[in-house]
């Protein structure tokens, strides 16, 4: 693991596959950014900018920690101290494990829910997180999802 004084500001490899496309880590680097631990109403998306911000402080914000590898932290918006990186990165938590109510959010439901479960139960994993995000998305979000994970995933093997 590198010094965090030897990363700040810079992005880290894998990142442009690994993060959603309106996360702040696909331009930004170390530091630059806060991370929360899941999406909700205070961290919209930005168009102007690309990536979501926090509507109180303005500052750009990564809503999957898992998917940047990242700790939850104020980094951006409050000058936290980035400790030193993780080597995997952070489970993901209950919250992030429910069904997201907007569709730019399934493929990091996606990544969550196959992230916690055993390589040998990947198949049944993949159909039960079919299932369940056909609850409440129509089938084309949940393909265009699938396969933006799935390639993100293959190209980071």
């Amino acid at each position: 693991m590198s010094e965090p004084d030897d990363l700040t500001g810079r992005r880290l490899p894998g990142w442009d596959g690994a993060t959603c496309t309106v996360c702040p880590a696909q331009c930004l680097g170390l530091g630059r950014f806060d991370v929360v631990d899941r999406p909700g109403p205070d961290n919209r998306y930005d168009p102007a900018l690309g990536w979501r911000i926090n509507i109180h402080t303005g500052k750009p914000t990564c809503v999957h920690p898992f998917r940047v590898g990242l700790p939850p932290g104020l980094y951006a918006s409050s000058g936290q101290t980035l400790l030193p990186i993780p080597t995997q990165p952070p489970a993901p938590s209950p919250a992030q494990l429910e069904l997201p109510h907007d569709p730019v959010d399934l493929g990091a439901w996606l990544v969550a829910s196959l992230r916690v479960v055993p390589a040998d139960q990947m198949v049944s994993a993949l159909r039960r997180a079919e299932a369940t995000a056909a609850q409440r998305f129509p089938a084309k979000d949940i393909v265009a999802a699938m396969r933006r994970v799935l390639s993100a995933q293959l190209r980071g093997q």
